[in-house]
């Protein structure tokens, strides 16, 4: 009887107990799933490399071994202010922390240096269960015209062994419909604006095609005699952003670029209390300008560096 890459569900719970099977449901922890790779085995092989006075391969002996997933989920609110989405387990497993906060009712999230949470993933792939614990990621989100606001997660985890099992319902109410990316739904890029509690002030709007940013966690898998388990070691959050600038505006954007100014980004999604998101990021600097065409107009890309100021704030998501 075939199987079909299309039955495919994929579950994820943040673990009480780094390592420990957080045993996530259908009902509780589906994670609604766009593109995915489906789970691989990663294995460090160990070759016998035997002389036997005959030329000819040897065995190898199956060692340390990890399994690596990813999947691109849509980044919508929860529907109410102050309630947790329903991917974020997955961002947390990218460490970042998650805080429930009031006056407004509101989620924000920041990268940690330690103390980063991990799953449990579960995927369903028609009939096979894989089960990774301890698991970590890293993300790449992407908020472009014509789209939404997206992340792509690249996920490593402890390998368990592989059942035949059959795959559980998943519930999809938590995940709501997220804003198009257009101009009635965005407030396209702002440089120079402050943030605090909920609200963004001053600073310039910019138009722009948006916004795509890579969280570029260093994870690692350490393999010991005792234990198996994931670190995120090191981050370095870059992205790259395309304006349509006047001849004025580009000159002083160069001239911040050749001076290595730093300024806060900032871009809001969404106008609906409960799907409103606000990608945050107080000291961004830009760089290697390039020249650009949308439609035959002039346009200028920029990749940008996003650098802590305190320590632990380079970019804040915030959730209203």
């Amino acid at each position: 009887m075939p199987r079909y890459e299309r039955n495919t569900l994929v579950l994820a719970k943040v673990e009480t107990t780094s390592g420990t099977d957080a045993t996530p449901t259908g009902a509780a922890n589906a994670i609604l799933v766009k593109q995915y790779t489906a789970p691989s085995y990663v294995a460090s092989n160990i070759d016998r490399d035997l002389v036997r006075g005959y030329f000819g391969a040897s065995e190898q002996l199956v060692g340390t071994a990890y399994a690596t997933c990813s999947l691109t989920a849509e980044l919508a609110g929860s529907g109410t202010a102050g309630t947790a989405p329903a991917w974020s387990p997955l961002l947390q497993a990218c460490g970042f922390a998650e805080a429930l906060l009031t006056t407004p009712s509101r989620v924000e999230y920041s990268p940690i240096s330690s103390g980063q949470k991990t799953i449990t993933k579960y995927w369903h792939d028609d009939g096979v269960r894989h089960v990774l614990t301890g698991t970590i990621g890293t993300v790449k989100i992407s908020a472009k015209v014509g789209g939404t606001l997206e992340g792509q997660f690249d996920f490593m985890g402890v390998y368990n062994t592989i059942t035949a099992t059959a795959n559980p319902s998943g519930t999809f109410t938590a995940w709501k419909v997220p804003p198009a990316l257009t101009k009635a739904n965005v407030v396209d890029i702002t440089l120079g604006a402050t943030y605090a509690t909920g609200v963004l002030t001053g600073g310039t709007v910019y138009p722009s095609t948006g916004l795509t940013l890579d969280l570029g966690n260093k994870n690692q898998f350490t393999p010991l005699l005792s234990t198996e388990s994931m670190d995120i070691t090191d981050r370095d959050i870059v992205g790259s952003a395309e304006f349509d600038l006047t001849a004025a505006q580009e000159v002083s954007f160069m001239a911040n670029v050749v001076s290595n100014t730093t300024q806060s980004l900032a871009m809001t999604i969404g106008t609906v209390a409960g799907n409103k998101v606000i990608l945050y990021a107080p000291s961004v600097q830009m760089i290697n300008p390039k020249k650009s065409s949308l439609n035959g107009r002039r346009t200028v890309s920029y990749d940008l560096r996003l650098l802590p100021v305190s320590g632990n704030d380079e970019l804040k998501i915030i959730l209203l």
